[in-house]
């Protein structure tokens, strides 16, 4: 799958470092626990080397996972003055009477909400797109319901 994966600089260096630890620190730490349970004796039924296996394909499938996003990963560019929502954009919105709230238009593999990171295929992020300061924006939601939102600032 050649997916593009779009990346703020800060994202890709947040899986950059991650990947180096899993790398070096991650594999090291797994290589003793798996001598450890090998010089108890019958792995048959040793549950420590059942579970540092285990533990070491999760291991091996992120660094797969990290590696091939970093590969097929795009820079998102930041820009100073953002004319319309794009990917890379912070957005203030408002829903009605709500209380404002701000994100920041990221790929995929970065969004959480949480942190107020929203991806730009999500339904909020999707309606945005292309939409200027004071724009008011449906977004369509599950069982035929829709919410409008204004968009009050981009940055």
């Amino acid at each position: 799958m050649n997916d593009i994966h779009y990346l703020t600089p800060e994202g890709k260096q947040k899986l950059e470092k991650e990947l180096g630890i899993l790398r070096t620190s991650g594999r090291n730490d797994l290589a003793a626990r798996l001598k450890h349970a090998i010089s108890m004796g019958d792995l048959s039924e040793n549950a420590d080397y059942h579970k540092a296996k285990e533990d070491q394909g999760f291991l091996e499938g992120r660094i797969q996972e990290i590696e091939t996003i970093l590969k097929n990963s795009e820079l998102i560019e930041t820009q100073d003055n953002y004319h319309e929502v794009s990917l890379g954009a912070k957005v203030t919105i408002q829903e009605g009477d709500y209380p404002p709230e701000t994100y920041h238009l990221v790929g995929r593999k970065e969004a959480n909400p949480r942190e107020g990171k929203i991806s730009h295929e999500s339904p909020i992020g999707k309606a945005l797109l292309g939409h200027k300061e004071g724009a008011i924006v449906r977004v369509d939601l599950p069982h035929n319901e829709h919410i409008e939102l204004k968009i009050l600032s981009i940055k």
